[in-house]
């Protein structure tokens, strides 16, 4: 079962971590799948901020 995050920065700290990060982009969200060794984290955010917290990420990114 995947897990949800609602804090940004600890989701970035989880990326050092991480195989990739799936981002599927929404008309209204912008879910980041991130897959770590043993759980898949889900982060829900507006495409505002979608951008910002894409470039902090460390891992692999792939668009679905």
């Amino acid at each position: 079962m995947p897990t949800e995050i609602t804090d940004t920065e600890k989701f970035v700290e989880l990326s050092e971590h991480a195989a990739y990060c799936a981002i599927k982009r929404l008309p209204r969200t912008v879910k980041l799948k991130l897959r770590t060794p043993r759980l898949l984290y889900t982060l829900k955010i507006d495409p505002t901020n979608a951008e910002e917290i894409i470039k902090k990420l460390h891992c692999e990114i792939r668009e679905l």
